[in-house]
């Protein structure tokens, strides 16, 4: 009997993380007497007078917020790291304890003034906007001394754990390199080193004409006629379910037609682009369930920005991309648990990412809450 992997289990291989996740799809129609949670429901005002990130509103610490007009940041009032100097630390107690200090700095950018806009209900230039902070921190935070990596990341939805349904993300800057990142870098520089790497001669390279992880699997889903895996693509960028996901509507967003190491690579152009696929991204996200869908986000890149153009390290070798990782699992109230097995085993999912972004793929990109009714 010949493997089908659209009704057989198996699993496959995250070339990133060097992890395997379990596919079940004969289990996407179990019957369903678990937790269930409420809709992440679009009624929300578009000015809240208790929001602690609205125009002109006090913040616990005090501060208050400006009338701003567009986008705002600010350093987080109860930051997850405290800035320098480090902390001494006198000795490791035992090697089985380890222990290091970190500092940095968290910071919160508030996408829109309105309370009730997410970036699936932004136009072109507000995201562009976004995205410029997104530069902008992404310097200041990474040329601070003694800074090794810069995460930014959005959590939506109360379900994802966000704190305040206002649209916003966070940067949190550290001087140590988290363990996710860490290994991304790790598989990015095997294969670029590796005699084994699969690179196809029409695929754009990484430094020095080394083949790239990403850059081949860009170009090996973007080539796909299939495009089986696709939830939508453009002149730029390609959003994939990709082979290797675990959530189940999960999307890995990258740029695909050359190697870019970071936000501060791309052109004006390209960040019009980003700007238009993430709209069509949360949009999709939006109308598959008719709800405002929760996700964490998060943006790959190089850990800080090059200092010297002309000194080689080992961030070379990174490829600018977004993770997108939503829980819900087969409506806008039943979750996708990480739970049992996926602890003490590995990943699993039931839906093949085939499926699920064929699903994406055949959304709307109106938004469901702007759609004409239809009919006299």
């Amino acid at each position: 009997m010949e493997l089908s992997p659209d009704i057989h289990p198996h699993r496959r291989f995250n070339p990133l993380l060097g992890e395997y996740v379990l596919v079940s799809p004969h289990r996407a129609n179990r019957p369903w007497l678990g937790q269930v949670e409420d809709p992440q429901k679009y009624d929300t005002p578009a000015y809240d007078p208790k929001c602690y990130l609205c125009p002109g509103n006090p913040r616990t610490s005090g501060h208050r917020n400006p009338d701003y007009a567009s986008i705002f940041s600010f350093s987080n009032d109860f930051a997850a790291v405290l800035p320098p100097p480090l902390p001494t630390l006198a000795s490791v107690p035992h090697p089985l304890l380890q222990i290091e200090p970190v500092v940095g700095a968290c910071d919160v950018v508030v996408f829109h003034p309105r309370h009730d806009l997410t970036l699936a209900r932004l136009g072109d230039v507000e995201i562009m906007n976004v995205i410029e902070e997104w530069c902008k921190i992404y310097i200041e935070r990474g040329y601070l001394p003694g800074i090794q990596h810069v995460q930014i990341f959005e959590n939506k939805g109360s379900i994802m754990g966000c704190s305040n349904p206002h649209p916003h993300c966070q940067v949190w800057s550290t001087s140590a390199i988290p363990t996710l990142v860490a290994k991304e870098f790790d598989s990015l520089k095997h294969y670029s080193l590796s005699d084994k790497s699969v690179s196809s001669p029409d695929a754009p390279k990484g430094p020095r004409g080394r083949p790239c992880l990403l850059c081949d699997y860009a170009h090996l889903e973007a080539s796909d006629p299939s495009a089986t895996r696709v939830v939508v693509k453009n002149n730029d960028w390609i959003a994939v379910v990709p082979w290797w996901a675990i959530w189940p509507f999960e999307i890995l967003l990258l740029p695909y037609r050359r190697h870019v190491q970071s936000l501060l690579n791309l052109s004006t152009t390209e960040k019009l682009s980003l700007a238009r696929i993430i709209s069509q991204i949360t949009i999709r996200y939006d109308n598959l369930f008719s709800c405002s869908f929760p996700y964490s986000m998060g943006i790959h890149q190089r850990s800080t920005p090059q200092k010297d153009s002309k000194e080689e390290d080992g961030h070379d070798v990174a490829h600018l991309h977004f993770h997108f990782e939503p829980p819900l699992l087969r409506s806008a109230t039943v979750k996708k648990f990480l739970v049992g097995y996926e602890l003490m085993a590995e990943p699993q999912r039931d839906i093949t990412p085939e499926q699920a972004a064929s699903r994406l793929a055949a959304c709307s990109n109106v938004h469901f809450t702007n759609a004409m009714p239809t009919g006299g």
